[in-house]
């Protein structure tokens, strides 16, 4: 038979397109095309697409087929993709097709669908729409032809599939329906995607933009609109919110610009609208009707500028914009650093003299470098870049605004301790405070099933000294990093939480400090551990234990033992231990799909985080052989309480990022003002800002974040080990979702598709390199000599052996 087209190669499992002969690559048979040729027109490199107003150019399309073996369908569909004059590639397995497709991106994929022994292409298509950049591409399905009744097509909707295709190998076929694609769904993905540039049109304006129904229900408003009126876009986007209108408009001037609107023209004047808190504010409005289907006006088009503040609003919008890329700029940087680069230079300074730039202190550059970017943190850059060029009244009026902002509890009242009027502070206090700190715990009966009780080969009195010397010799560098805590794992037969507890507990002066006997302690972390899952593979007592060591590590750090208490410690401690306790080895959102007790009982909210720690003070309350806090004052007991609740409730990943940011804002960026003011900085200055009560919280909620998550900062081969165990039971749920028909959280943890480094690299990229960039604050908070720091090379550095070493599941330990 005769060769293919000569741009068509074969490299190991994929096809690839080069676009001239190759006497190197051999190639893959396919049907002659006979007497039709490619023709010139498909061949040109950009195309002109017309987009309303907009010009696009359309770059070749480019086309994966992934087919597990040659047959006549991929062939014709191989020689249509080279006669329409398509970039081609063609992948054999799941494994190259996703590769394929990070690397070239196609808008294009055509899936064999017909024989599932091959791969499983519905959760292919999954893996791949889990791809961000998949949005817009094209996945079409290549199913058998029926023998009886039609089949539905929504198995292949719900996948991901765009569209099937009943095989047919007739190459005028394959060719037709490559040309439907590319002049159909494909042109329309091109437009969808220049909307991006539209949309950051709208989104850099200066003026504020409003769009909205026929029916005047809001569906877009722009930043400038939020900073104007006062509103924020989600407040105005739910529950179908109509435009807000001002009384001080006239009856008939809200009816001439309807009647104008309806008739399908511009409408052009003054207009008052409503801000949040009440105002009206006289703005010039150019309200514009847009026509959509059917020839009827679908959306109102509104541009507005306030009458009376032109200069005004034009100057922040000049900061904010000013802002934007100066982020970008610092966006940058950081993923240079990432390659390779610490050089980082100070990009704080706007619009200061020389002097006042060269006197940025590079650790006051590495924080504000970072990419940890919420709302609320370029306010403050904002006002910090205000301050600057601000008259002394001013600049500390906005020292004032900054101190507001750093709370912990920013949307928290703060009430006063005024006591001419008690009665009022007790029904405010009530009222507007959490509950839990109105309990005394022994009130709380969460769980709704029987709890694990200590199995009677454990009922054996142990203390320190009865610990068996192999065990003890296992756990003889247990102050240090590089503990292995596999070791004590194998060594204790999974039972490494009660005795790494017994020995950290007894070197932190627990038992001393909550006055409880020894062997009260020992009864406690017995029952603790056998309320973990050892059926888990990752989410088990020795996880906790890892968790407690490193608590335990960070709470040595100088600059830690200055910021906290010793009941902060002992709290620390205690959570650490609890914090996973009864964990079902799957996650939030399996649970809330599934509709479990627990996700009912908790609203769908940190539903594992609250039952962790309410069930944790259900088990120590209930029997006094157990209860470590029976002999604690009660005031003493519900600061301890809510210590442990709080730090156990930051580990619930949703409010990450919340965390991180109040952490860099209130601690690192006043300790790196403090070096930059006074060189080394000003010690006493510092202790208060770490001693402060609301940054004692901070601490301690990053310290456990830290310390629950710090798997990609262990030694390499513990690396490895908790990367496969947590992917294994990733790897469950997504097995288990299958099987109920529940929908996939973690498309991407398929035991079949999924790249194990690449998922580590990722959680490395997203969660863990700016959260111990924030930490280590130049060793401002734990001093950490060896691993941490250069925390963000480390982590790197051990993503690309992991890379070499699992390659394939099976490398990984266990």
């Amino acid at each position: 038979m005769m060769g293919c087209a000569s741009s068509i190669h074969i490299s190991d499992r994929v096809v690839y397109h080069s676009g001239k002969e190759s006497e190197d690559s051999p190639q893959q048979n396919c049907p002659q095309p006979g007497q039709i040729k490619p023709s010139n027109a498909c061949l040109s490199t950009f195309t002109e697409v017309q987009f309303g107003p907009m010009k696009l150019y359309e770059d070749q399309l480019q086309v994966l087929l992934v087919f597990a073996k040659d047959d006549a369908q991929s062939n014709s569909f191989c020689w249509a993709c080279e006669r329409a004059g398509f970039r081609c590639n063609v992948a054999r397995t799941p494994e190259a097709a996703l590769e394929s497709f990070q690397e070239k991106n196609h808008d294009l994929i055509i899936m064999d669908h017909r024989h599932s022994r091959y791969f499983d292409a519905e959760a292919l298509c999954r893996s791949i729409r889990a791809i961000s950049c998949s949005h817009n591409t094209v996945i079409v399905a290549v199913v058998k032809r029926p023998d009886r009744e039609e089949a539905t097509v929504m198995p292949l909707i719900s996948a991901g599939f765009n569209r099937r295709y009943v095989e047919n190998s007739n190459m005028m076929s394959c060719y037709n329906e490559l040309i439907q694609l590319h002049h159909g769904e494909i042109r329309a993905q091109i437009k969808l995607r220049a909307c991006n540039a539209v949309f950051t049109a709208l989104e850099q304006s200066q003026e504020a933009i409003e769009i909205s129904s026929e029916d005047q229900i809001i569906q877009y408003v722009n930043p400038a609109y939020e900073c104007i009126m006062g509103y924020q876009r989600g407040e105005l986007l739910k529950e179908n919110t109509e435009v807000p209108k001002s009384e001080q408009n006239k009856p008939d001037l809200l009816d001439n610009i309807s009647s104008c609107l309806r008739r399908g023209k511009e409408w052009q004047g003054v207009y008052y609208a409503k801000k949040k808190n009440g105002d009206s504010v006289q703005q010039n409005v150019k309200m514009t009707p847009v026509v959509g289907q059917g020839g009827k006006i679908r959306h109102c088009v509104s541009v507005n500028r306030p009458l009376n503040d032109h200069n005004k609003t034009e100057k922040p919008c000049e900061r904010v914009q000013a802002e934007s890329q100066t982020d970008i700029q610092q966006s940058s940087k950081h993923k240079d650093r990432r390659k390779g680069s610490l050089d980082v230079r100070s990009t704080t300074s706007r619009g200061s003299d020389a002097g006042s730039s060269q006197r940025r202190h590079s650790s006051m550059a590495r924080i504000h470098s970072m990419t940890i970017e919420a709302p609320i943190t370029k306010v403050i850059n904002i006002i910090n870049a205000a301050q600057e060029s601000s008259p002394m009244p001013v600049a500390e009026a906005l020292d004032r605004v900054l101190e507001i902002l750093r709370t912990t509890e920013l949307y928290s009242p703060q009430l006063g301790t005024k006591e001419e009027d008690p009665h009022t502070n007790d029904l405010v206090g009530g009222l507007m405070t959490d509950g839990l700190r109105r309990l005394s715990g022994n009130e709380y009966i969460l769980a709704t099933k029987q709890l694990h009780h200590i199995p009677g080969h454990l009922t054996t009195p142990l203390s320190l000294n009865d610990i068996p010397p192999c065990i003890a010799q296992t756990m003889e560098n247990e102050d240090s990093w590089d503990f292995d805590i596999f070791n004590l794992e194998s060594a204790t037969m999974k039972r490494p939480l009660t005795y790494l507890g017994l020995k950290i507990f007894s070197r932190f002066g627990v038992c001393e400090f909550l006055s409880c006997p020894e062997a009260t302690l020992r009864s406690w972390l017995q029952i603790i551990e056998a309320n973990y899952h050892s059926s888990n593979s990752y989410h088990n007592s020795t996880h906790a234990a890892d968790v407690l060591h490193a608590t335990a590590y960070f709470l040595c750090k100088e600059r830690v033992k200055q910021s906290l208490d010793p009941i902060d410690e002992v709290a620390a401690l205690i959570a650490a231990t609890v914090h996973d306790v009864d964990h079902p080895g799957r996650t939030n959102s399996f649970l809330c799909n599934a509709g479990s007790e627990l996700a009912i009982l908790y609203n769908d909210t940190a539903v594992l985080e609250s039952h962790h720690a309410a069930l944790a003070f259900q088990i120590t309350t209930r029997d006094d052989k157990c209860n470590i806090f029976k002999n604690m004052e009660r005031n003493e007991y519900r600061t301890l309480r809510q210590a442990v609740i709080d730090m156990v409730l930051a580990t619930e990943m949703t409010k990450h990022f919340e965390h991180v940011n109040k952490f860099v804002n209130s601690i690192n960026k006043p300790l790196a003002a403090l070096e930059e003011n006074g060189g080394n900085g000003d010690e006493d200055s510092a202790q208060s800002i770490l001693t402060a009560p609301e940054n004692r919280i901070l601490v301690k909620r990053m310290l456990i974040k830290c310390a629950d998550i710090s798997n990609p900062c262990r030694p390499l081969e513990l690396c490895i080990e908790w990367a496969g165990r947590i992917s294994e039971e990733y790897f469950a749920q997504t097995d288990e979702e299958k099987q109920q028909g529940l929908p996939v959280v973690m498309p991407v943890f398929d035991r079949n598709t999924c790249s194990i480094p690449k998922s580590q690299i990722s959680f490395i990229d997203y969660f863990i390199t700016d959260m111990f960039d924030a930490w280590d604050g130049k060793k401002r908070i734990t001093d950490l000599t060896a691993i941490f720091l250069n925390v963000i090379v480390y982590i790197e550095g051990c993503a690309e052996v992991m890379l070499i070493l699992m390659n394939k599941p099976c490398c990984l330990k266990g």
